[in-house]
């Protein structure tokens, strides 16, 4: 498989979900420390979030890393950098985006990593904590999430996007109004 076949096949992969991994928080780690490595002044922080970051939940196979920047200037002068080490990401997508940045890492055409680049200790960087440490604090909520996510997944099998703005009422119930603001 070539490189532009690999990431054709992980653009358009579909929504599965598997059952934990023990081994996630290892990926994590390692792609962590390699970030921190190769950018130890501009990185204020890389936190685990998402489902691989919530032991016992079934997730996408696929790490969330979210990196602290001092600004979202900061995040598109890494861009190139992350680029080429072996990130990938979409112009379209990210101008889109007001309060983050977005790259994926990929192998044999399968999505492995999310690095979503926002403001560290920004409104964005505060709601996903503040989600991701609710899930672990609580099993009865992370079985909810997962059955939500099972539903939305058999729902929108080939719409990530759909899928992942579905999940929102969820999110915003579970942070409620007052959350990080």
């Amino acid at each position: 498989m070539t490189k532009a076949d690999s990431l054709e096949r992980a653009i358009h992969e579909r929504v599965m979900l598997v059952p934990y991994d023990p081994a996630w928080p290892g990926r994590f780690a390692a792609e962590r420390a390699r970030l921190l490595g190769r950018f130890p002044d501009t990185l204020r922080g890389v936190e685990h979030i998402g489902s691989t970051a919530v032991p016992g939940l079934p997730a996408k196979p696929i790490i969330d890393l979210m990196a602290g920047v001092d600004s979202l200037a900061d995040a598109d002068a890494l861009m190139a950098p992350l680029l080429e080490s072996g990130y990938v990401t979409s112009a379209e997508f990210n101008a889109a985006l007001t309060d983050r940045r977005w790259l994926m890492r990929h192998a044999e055409g399968h999505r492995t990593h999310h690095l979503h680049l926002v403001v560290h200790d920004g409104r964005l960087w505060r709601e996903r904590l503040a989600f991701r440490d609710a899930l672990r604090a609580d099993p009865a909520l992370a079985e909810r999430y997962a059955l939500l996510k099972a539903e939305l997944a058999a729902r929108h099998p080939d719409d990530r996007e759909a899928y992942t703005r579905a999940k929102g009422h969820f999110v915003q119930g579970v942070l409620g109004p007052a959350c990080c603001g």
